[in-house]
């Protein structure tokens, strides 16, 4: 393995205790560098890439971050860990800063510098084709490629007839491809026409991390004690249907005392805000913004609803469902392959508001039901979705690249 893990949060190279190896093809073992390629923001694919990082990290391999600014949930020292800042010129003569190619050479320069081993691309458009261009530049063939599909690289951004061919060249060329759901793989395979294999391996929550914490005082300062407390969580795109989530609320507010915490932040909040005004909700929505911690507001919550019409695996309703939280969520997508309908939630048509309504009230004014659903949602989150249970997953597919070859 490389000696230099570059500027960032990590500096030594100390293996931790839970270090594991893989294969290298002649009957021995080793450690691995890995670069893992993603956007800092607090969507889906940079909270997995991030979680993934740590993992492997703790495992002790050496993980490189890259991207144009740090991960939010990277911040502090992390051990076997480093954090790469991919730096864009702004030569006047591009119109449009060049992201990609500023990463496909910040990739082959650490290609170099820390030997690495693999490179994991988080959305196949850029980081995918930066990582293969990275590879043709350093002239280093032995470098595996793996590319994790999260959904609006494909569905939204890669369907696009501009970037269309370049999405399928860039599938085509990685070493290996991964999707978070089943869903998310047939849509693929159908949307490209591609003829190759894509492994399903779901995201993941750190049961440790996300468990129930009540935090003293903190729901008698959100809601009277009387009230049920609501979440929606999102990057307010249109896709996740924020003014679906009020009006949602609206109908359940009508029956039962309650408040409803809206989380994150985009285009969509301002729509969503004036119908919470419209329908004379201000004081009983609150906008809370973008969190980097939601633990402690999940758990506060009686509910969480993923209205969404587009979502490809649907991480907040996982970390809902480990905070012992149900969900009321559209049966689209990857949804139903995380929430257990009738279990740990209710599924409903897109934009079927009443159902959800519906849905949601048989819930909340049942404390048994409320009760038996809680606790489903945290077995199987639990159960089905974390590290231990994914991260292996994950390493299979590295040494099936590294010993097999790419």
């Amino acid at each position: 393995m490389g000696t230099g893990m570059g500027t960032g949060m990590g500096t030594g190279m100390a293996l931790g205790e839970r270090k594991i190896t893989v294969g290298d093809g002649k009957g021995g073992s080793r450690e691995m560098n890995i670069a893992m390629v993603c956007y800092p923001t607090h969507g889906g694919s940079g909270v997995v890439a991030s979680e993934l990082g740590k993992q492997l990290a703790a495992l002790g391999h050496g993980v490189h971050f890259l991207s144009y600014e740090l991960p939010f949930r990277l911040a502090g020292f992390i051990e076997n860990m480093a954090y790469h800042e991919v730096e864009v010129a702004p030569y006047p003569l591009f119109r449009y800063p060049p992201y990609s190619l500023a990463l496909a050479s910040r990739l082959a320069d650490l290609i170099k510098e820390a030997g690495l081993d693999i490179i994991h691309s988080h959305y196949a458009i850029p980081h995918a084709v930066s990582a293969h261009l990275a590879k043709e530049a350093a002239g280093a063939s032995r470098v595996a490629t793996v590319t994790t599909l999260h959904g609006t690289d494909i569905m939204l951004v890669g369907s696009s007839s501009s970037l269309y061919t370049l999405t399928r060249f860039s599938m085509e060329k990685s070493g290996a491809l991964t999707a978070v759901s089943q869903s998310l793989r047939e849509q693929t395979l159908e949307t490209f026409g591609l003829e190759r294999e894509i492994h399903v391996i779901p995201n993941f929550i750190d049961p440790e991390e996300f468990q129930r914490r009540e935090q003293p005082g903190l729901r008698d300062r959100l809601a009277p004690p009387e009230a049920r407390i609501l979440v929606y969580v999102s990057n307010f795109r249109p896709v996740k249907r924020a003014v679906d989530a009020v009006k949602i609320f609206h109908q359940i507010s009508r029956e039962i005392p309650a408040k409803l915490l809206m989380i994150g932040d985009g285009v969509e909040r301002a729509a969503a805000a004036k119908t919470a005004s419209r329908l004379g909700l201000k004081d009983q929505v609150l906008f809370l913004g973008q969190q980097d911690n939601v633990v402690p507001l999940l758990s506060a919550a009686d509910l969480i609803l993923v209205p969404s019409e587009l979502e490809s695996f649907g991480l907040a309703a996982l970390e809902a469902m480990a905070c012992q939280v149900p969900v009321i969520a559209s049966r689209v997508g990857g949804l139903p392959e995380v929430v257990a309908d009738g279990e740990t939630g209710y599924l409903a048509p897109v934009g079927d508001v009443e159902e959800m309504a519906r849905l949601s009230l048989e819930l909340l004014t049942d404390p048994e039901l409320h009760r038996r659903f809680a606790m489903a949602a945290r077995q199987r989150a639990v159960g089905l979705f974390s590290p231990d249970q994914v991260l292996p997953q994950y390493l299979e597919v590295y040494e099936k690249l590294l010993t097999t070859g790419v």
